[in-house]
């Protein structure tokens, strides 16, 4: 007989606490009832998500890989997108990504799929659940949770506005001339929109613009509707959910409405409910901040999201190869050990997505002035730079727009296009060497250019990398091997490859950077039980660097060292190697 669904005494504490603190005491015994309820059905529903279950350390390993991706990244005549994107993964990339990000796939409105309209429904001109259900029989499957806000073409908008009860409370009205200005603002847009509903006009809260409403997670049966929405994803196959802009979750007028206590609760309260019924889906929250304040969402290390972005990682690695100089990027990455609070939590490393590259998160690493650089550099580029104004009147770079490709290589440039694939290359395998779990936006994967054409048609600078593929054009050129984009692909397949097969590269091994050359980016890193070790080199400049290595090497007392991506060979003679990497060359050593 099946055993009846009940909490565990310390889930059934922890939400108890999580609900008293955001909602009162006094309400409690109501809120948790009706979840609990929620959980059984979903329980009944889906018993083997409780089966079989992995331990947190082992759920990710070397082998995983993810891909970033729109869901109508790839069309063709009479097929959805969705299942174009799937037999194109599963033909050419099943080998070497193990999971699929697919961005907002949800009837949308606004902001390329962030202004959703319907959580429950995948957008018809995408494809079908059966289109997303059939990704997760071949990928782990992530699934955006975009629930700081929601589309005003929405039911629930349309509800609040035509004076339905159950809507009223859903969202946050302020009264005019009401004090926000220590909300701290992540766009220059008003933070306030008029609405004009059925008893008059009302001022409601929009983070991100007007057509994208704010939440109000203040009102109880608001939250359980969103909890309904993570476990219906998490039964379409959704093994990873990504809590989009969750930092700014929470409002209380006269405080900052950003990293609030109430806001890291909810999160903790969603942790508690996928552990209760799905304990081996993941959390991972997108918060585009400074390091410190991103590192607050991993919680005690055992209660908040197994995964946080790494945002300080795209501009550093910029950086040091725009600059020809790894120290910032190897002063920051030292210090990266220390900031895992556990074996349960672990950094997902990126470069590029369908966003820019934010440049907040390198507040306090890299000076005022390397920003500067960065920028004038992306301009020079053909990409655009995005300013926010400072309380001083003054303005400073807050989001570098432009494909990574040309970040680092002028496209109008004369440079050979094997030193421009060598000098992207490096920057990937910076990343993949990195302790934590890789994720690949489908343009770097591809060679991607600037898009020029997108930002022209939309008047939005997000555009230059969010260009969509024909099917047939993608194809030919992956299968011309003189293609910029074959030679992407085909030099990232050889890393992930090597990756894969290592468990040096496992997010939970240990990993140790070194100060070999400011050209050099260098780290060791160790598998989880110490039974293989790699030195990972990258040289970030455009030209030879030589080093000596000793107590550098995995094992110094060995005969011979080999690089893991090339197969090549070296002889180590008393405990010494001396090495020169070519211009922007990626040495593995084992």
């Amino acid at each position: 007989m099946k055993t009846p669904f009940e909490l565990s005494p310390h889930l059934a504490r922890q939400i108890k606490g999580h609900l008293s603190f955001l909602y009162g005491a006094e309400r409690v015994p109501a809120l948790l009832a009706k979840l609990i309820a929620l959980l059984m059905e979903f329980n009944q529903r889906n018993p083997s998500l409780l089966e079989n279950v992995l331990p947190s350390e082992e759920r990710l390993t070397e082998r995983d890989a993810i891909l970033i991706t729109y869901g109508d990244q790839i069309s063709e005549p009479g097929c959805p997108p969705l299942q174009s994107l799937a037999e194109v993964l599963e033909e050419r990339a099943e080998d070497i990504l193990s999971g699929v990000h697919i961005l907002p796939c949800f009837p949308y409105s606004s902001d390329d799929g962030f202004s959703i309209i319907d959580y429950r429904q995948v957008d018809p001109a995408l494809g079908t659940w059966e289109d997303i259900e059939r990704l997760a029989e071949h990928f782990r499957l992530m699934l955006d949770a975009v629930i700081n806000h929601i589309s005003r073409q929405s039911e629930w908008v349309q509800g609040f506005i035509d004076g339905k009860p159950e809507y009223q409370n859903f969202f946050i009205t302020v009264e005019e001339r009401t004090d926000l200005s220590a909300v701290v603002r992540p766009r220059a847009k008003p933070l306030l929109t008029p609405l004009e509903t059925l008893t008059g006009e009302k001022l409601v809260w929009t983070t991100f613009g007007p057509d994208q409403i704010d939440l109000n997670f203040a009102e109880p049966e608001l939250l359980l509707c969103i909890i309904e929405v993570l476990l219906l994803y998490v039964e379409k196959g959704a093994e990873i959910i990504r809590l989009d802009a969750i930092a700014y979750l929470w409002k209380t007028i006269g405080t900052s409405c950003i990293h609030l206590e109430e806001t890291h609760r909810v999160v903790k309260l969603c942790r508690n409910v996928l552990d209760a019924v799905a304990p081996g889906v993941m959390l991972i929250t997108e918060t585009n901040v400074p390091h410190k304040e991103n590192l607050s969402y991993f919680g005690d290390g055992t209660d908040e999201a197994q995964l946080v972005y790494q945002f300080s990682l795209p501009p550093l690695t910029l950086h040091a190869l725009l600059s020809a100089d790894a120290s910032y990027l190897t002063a920051w990455a030292a210090d990266l050990e220390s900031d895992l609070p556990t074996a349960q939590t672990n950094f997902y490393n990126f470069l590029a997505s369908h966003d820019g590259v934010g440049v907040r998160p390198v507040e306090g690493i890299l000076p005022a002035v390397e920003v500067e650089m960065l920028a004038e550099r992306v301009a020079a580029h053909g990409g655009h730079v995005s300013y926010k104004t400072n309380a001083d009147g003054s303005q400073s770079p807050y989001e570098l727009n432009i494909s990574y490709f040309d970040a680092l290589s002028a496209p109008e440039g004369d440079e050979p296009l094997a030193v421009q694939v060598a000098r992207f290359m490096a920057s990937q395998a910076i990343m993949l060497a990195l302790r934590g779990v890789p994720a690949i936006y489908v343009h770097s994967l591809c060679g991607s250019r600037n898009y020029y054409a997108g930002v022209e048609e939309t008047g939005r600078y997000r555009s230059i990398n969010r260009e969509k593929f024909r099917r047939a054009e993608l194809e030919a050129a992956l299968d011309d091997s003189d293609s910029l984009r074959a030679r992407v692909f085909t030099a990232y397949r050889r890393l992930l490859t090597a990756r894969k097969e290592h468990a040096a590269f496992h997010p939970h091994g240990s990993q140790q950077v070194w100060e070999l050359h400011p050209a050099l980016f260098a780290l060791t890193r160790t598998a989880p039980d110490a039974s293989e070790s790699l030195l990972c080199l990258h040289n970030v400049a455009g030209k030879p660097v030589t080093v000596q290595l000793a107590a550098e090497l995995p094992q110094a007392d060995s005969a011979s060292v080999r690089d893991i991506i090339s197969d090549e060979t070296w002889e180590v003679k008393a405990g010494r190697l001396t090495l020169t990497l070519e211009p922007y060359q990626v040495l593995w050593l084992a």
